[in-house]
């Protein structure tokens, strides 16, 4: 076998500049002495001639570059902008870069025209009259605001819901959940909630946190890679030449599981094709064989896991009899990929939303969780779980809080974490809860965005909150991306007020018949703005303005403001953040306030410089390990994933792979959380005798407070500035926070001869402050001190005894074809959460099989993203794929006499239909159908192009296929179900 041995960085020739200050390419060298191809052959044909020109003239002549971050999936590739004279000109990808290494997808290499193209929203617009009408942005503001002020005063604040985005920065993501708060709501949400909210709450409810445990660039050491419900091909492209350096490397086998044959399972060694909805018996039938032959990982079982045990009581159910019959896939191939995993340690798995989209999205991923666990794939290099993100800062939204049941950090909605954030904003805790309806509201999950639509057509009588959302804004949401779009339209159509806030009109500008209320609000894209953005390895980049907000546009931010004053509260908003102006917020500023809030997830030793020195020198950074080797950041992990603890000037490297304890916490290293508690049942839920690198206590411990730094000794390690904010937060009588520092600025620590600032009877309330509420920091830099995680050392755990299935169970999708299965794996029962009634039994007691035989489900393309409003706009992307299609296998064409190429409709058991093309091939199964969900602009065979805006309408129409897909939610985090439910087709 041929075999290349590279170092996997691409490499390019640079002209030399004769002086020693770098090299300049050829391009830039052209551009720069005004000599590009087009010149030199335009002076040819006229006979002129060329003057010499030298290197550095052509530099001091050249356009200006600026990094930034590509706006698509969560790769994170650095796109190197050149820019003349404030106009956008050209674009490279980023060499330097350790995620794209020189690389770009489709969308990518086509960004600039998302910022430049044509179709944009180009000023503010309102519907008046079934007409399309310029406005001024304050006759905009002040319109909406009035409205959402009346419908506060008559409705209260839960009658507006405010839908962010995934596509914000960091510092908007975070200014609009504060937003939220002020307003006083928490019916504010963003895509995360459809795309990996199951991930997230699986995932942190197993070993502490709900994110990628490793990244990109760690599977280079990946021994084996396992990919469920996941096309990184298509969704996430650049991610590819990873995987691939894996196989290549080290002959790593890849094995893909999807009910479709995608282009990843094109790569694979081992391709299982499975019925959609079984993820739990696939897995389990895993790891049936390797219980069996006893190939799982039994001492890190007993030093890291716990309820294993209870597992290995459900798995023994799934026999490979039982697994073929549910799943479809025989029991000798899960045998050979059982023995494939078992024999190819450290190996990593691999999922997205194929595994996340279900009614069981949270069994799913607990499943794949368990699986690594027994594997012992966790904590350690080339093993984890990769989950790739979708949108490219949706990581990053997600952490800071833009969610219906969180506040930034993950912190939740009790009083103490309202009063912590209340500290953080220097805000008065009783009057930010006077804003709310009442506490109990204050404290009450928020109807998640999925769900938005029962918000509006629900009878409020069967709803937590007094009143139904009257008021929509989508800012940065596209709604096609939802199920359920003929309620959709229904429910628009009911609202008083509709506010589309986006650089493009979206789907929510035509989908309903509405005549007036309506705005459509043009912001900036991230490339007419700055700040930082989280890739899916947690590290945090920072985008330069590349161009000045074209149009009319306006950045997210500064929106943001504008309603802030028009509500009143722009001065407590801001108090702590730095205005250039009075309605642009200064995006370093508003990074430091969440800085000094976010303790839980470690976004607080990023400061801005850290995050700009890192992009300035991407080239430092070793492109497998992510670790700096010399230069200005020298040690630190790129981009400093979280959690990077402490304060910036720790210089803690950030946490490259989460629970590796074969690293010292200070320089990266982890174990799993305590956040469970310490004992279940009589059973201890701490660690084993194990801890990470250095560790001075040398077992399991629980999460540190400053009551446990009393008990080791260790509270003399505090400074005095620390302890006087400890003493501030508890509420000590004559604390004052002052600034975190002894009075000449150094965090001296107190020895014995020290005074404690703390008064003899504080009564044990300062005892309870601990390492998530510290405003000072203090706790988690003695904690790391001594070499421990400040959120403790546990055991991960393999039941969740909070979910409705504490092991992971396999249930039927609502709307299934395999009625045998219902009986033997039924639903749940209908329950009430998220302030909404949820239907499960009462749908699947109902057979629609026979009218509806085929599984349908959904998924990505290479050449569009999301809602796929702004890549169907693009010119170069709108070229390569031109027409919404279903993908049908061969034998079902033939039994429907459906040819490749003809209209066919598709209808889902809920009436839903859309007139698509049909496309026959084998790359999905017998019964099984598939279309892709970035279309829109049609609704159930008609065109809606004359309803956008003149000019703003995407070059690309099509039908959505959430038109025909159907009613499904998950269990614990409301994730639609778009993966498996049923349709027939006919010939149009």
């Amino acid at each position: 076998m041929l075999r290349k041995k590279t170092t996997g960085t691409a490499r390019r020739a640079g002209i030399q500049s004769t002086s020693t200050k770098g090299a300049i390419d050829r391009r830039t060298f052209l551009r720069g002495s005004g000599l590009t191809i087009g010149g030199l052959t335009a002076i040819a044909a006229t006979g002129g001639t060329v003057t010499a020109a030298n290197a550095q003239e052509a530099m001091a002549g050249a356009v200006e570059t600026i990094k930034s971050v590509c706006t698509h999936c969560s790769v994170g590739c650095t796109v190197l902008a050149e820019v003349d004279n404030g106009v956008w000109v050209g674009q490279e990808p980023a060499w330097d870069s350790p995620f794209n290494l020189g690389a770009h997808c489709a969308k990518g290499a086509a960004v600039r025209e998302h910022a430049h193209g044509e179709r944009r929203l180009r000023y503010p617009m309102k519907r008046e009259n079934g007409e399309w009408v310029r406005i001024s942005w304050e006759q905009a503001i002040d319109e909406i605001g009035d409205g959402m002020m009346n419908i506060r005063e008559e409705s209260g604040p839960d009658s507006v819901y405010w839908l962010g985005s995934a596509k914000h920065n960091n510092e908007q993501a975070y200014l609009f959940r504060k937003f939220a708060a002020y307003w006083g709501t928490n019916n504010v949400d963003h895509q995360a909630r459809i795309c990996h909210s199951t991930t997230v709450a699986g995932v942190a409810n197993t070993w502490g946190y709900g994110a990628m445990t490793n990244s990109y660039n760690d599977m280079h050491l990946s021994k084996a890679i396992f990919i469920i419900g996941g096309n990184p091909a298509e969704a996430h492209p650049v991610s590819l030449q990873h995987i691939l350096k894996a196989k290549e490397q080290n002959n790593a086998p890849l094995i893909v599981c999807d009910p479709r044959f995608t282009r990843t399972a094109a790569h694979a060694d081992e391709f299982v094709r499975f019925r959609p909805g079984s993820d739990v018996p696939l897995v389990w039938g895993i790891l049936w064989h390797i219980f069996e032959n006893s190939w799982e990982d039994t001492e890190f079982i007993r030093t890291r896991v716990w309820g294993m045990d209870q597992i290995r009581e459900e798995v023994a159910r799934w026999t490979p009899d039982e697994v073929e019959r549910v799943t479809g896939v025989p029991g000798e191939q899960l045998r050979r990929v059982a023995f494939t995993l078992a024999n190819n340690r450290p190996g990593t798995v691999v999922w997205c939303m194929g595994g996340t989209q279900h009614t069981t999205g949270n069994n799913n991923t607990r499943a794949y969780c368990v699986l690594q666990l027994a594997l012992g794939n966790m904590g350690t290099s080339g093993g984890g779980t990769n989950i790739f993100r979708g949108h490219d800062n949706v990581q990053g939204a997600t952490d800071l809080g833009v969610l219906s049941h969180t506040l930034p950090g993950y912190y939740g909605l009790a009083e103490g974490s309202w009063k912590h954030w209340s500290r953080v904003w220097n805000e008065d805790y009783d009057w930010l809860q006077g804003q709310f309806e009442s506490k109990d509201m204050m404290e009450s999950t928020g109807i998640p965005v999925s769900r938005w639509i029962d918000g509006v057509l629900e009878d409020p009588e069967n709803m937590d909150q007094p009143n139904k959302v009257r008021a929509m804004v989508l800012w940065g949401h596209a709604p096609n991306s939802q199920t359920r779009m003929k309620e959709m339209k229904t429910a628009m159509e009911e609202l008083d007020m509709l506010v589309v806030v986006d650089p493009y009109p979206t789907v929510s500008a035509v989908l309903h018949d509405r005549t007036d209320g309506v705005y459509l609000l043009p912001a900036c894209t991230q490339f007419e703005t700055r700040g930082s953005v989280t890739a899916s390895n947690r590290s945090l980049q920072w985008r330069d303005k590349v161009v000045e907000p074209l149009f009319e546009s306006l950045p997210d931010h500064v929106i943001m403001a504008k309603f802030a004053n028009k509500f009143g509260w722009a001065d407590k908003f801001f108090r702590n953040i730095e205005m250039e102006d009075d309605e642009t917020p200064n995006i370093e500023s508003i990074t430091r306030e969440f800085n000094n809030g976010m303790w839980t997830v470690g976004y607080t030793g990023q400061s801005p410089e850290r995050i700009k020195l890192h992009m300035a020198n991407q080239h430092t950074f070793d492109k497998t390990t992510l670790q700096a080797i010399g230069g200005p950041a020298d040690g630190d992990y790129y981009g400093m994933p979280w959690p990077c603890w402490g304060t910036p000037e720790m210089n803690h490297p950030g946490t490259p792979n989460l629970y590796d304890m074969s690293k010292p916490v200070s320089k990266g290293g982890l174990t799993f959380r305590a956040r469970f508690g310490v004992e279940r049942d009589g059973d201890n839920l701490l660690a084993e005798g194990v801890y990470s690198a250095g560790s001075e206590i040398t077992d399991g411990y629980p999460e540190f407070t400053y009551q446990m730094l009393i008990d080791l000794g260790w509270d003399s390690d505090l400074t005095d500035a620390e302890k006087r904010v400890i003493g501030h937060i508890a509420g000590v009588e004559g604390m004052t926070s002052d600034v975190g520092q002894s009075d000449d600025g150094a965090d001296e620590e107190v020895g014995e001869a020290g005074m404690s600032p703390f008064p003899s009877d504080y009564d044990g309330r300062v005892s309870g402050i601990n390492w998530k509420t510290d405003l000072s920091g203090g706790i988690q830099r003695v904690a790391i001190k001594h070499e421990c995680a400040p959120f403790g050392n546990a055991k991960a755990r393999a039941v969740v005894w909070t979910f409705p299935d504490p092991v992971p169970i396999h249930r039927e999708p609502l709307y299934s074809n395999r009625r045998d299965l219902v009986a033997d794996y039924p639903t749940y029962e209908d329950r009430k959460f998220y302030r909404l009634p949820t239907l499960y039994a009462s749908i699947q007691k109902n057979d629609f099989s026979e009218e509806y035989p085929i599984i349908l489900t959904s998924g990505r393309l290479v050449e569009y993203e999301g809602g796929g409003d702004e890549t169907r706009s693009n010119p170069w992307l709108a070229e390569l794929q031109q027409d919404m299609f279903v993908e049908i296998n061969p034998r079902d064409a033939n039994n429907l006499g459906v040819r490749d190429g003809t209209q066919v409709w598709v209808e889902g058991p809920e009436g839903g239909k859309v007139k698509v093309m049909a496309m026959v091939t084998e790359r999905v199964g017998a019964g099984v159908a598939f279309m892709p969900f970035h279309f829109g602009g049609h609704f159930e065979g008609e065109d809606l192009r004359g309803k956008y805006p003149d000019g703003a309408d995407p070059y690309v129409l099509g039908e959505s296929t959430n038109t025909a897909q159907t009613y499904g939610y998950d269990s614990v985090t409301q994730m639609q179900e778009t993966k498996a439910t049923l349709c027939k087709i006919w010939t149009a």
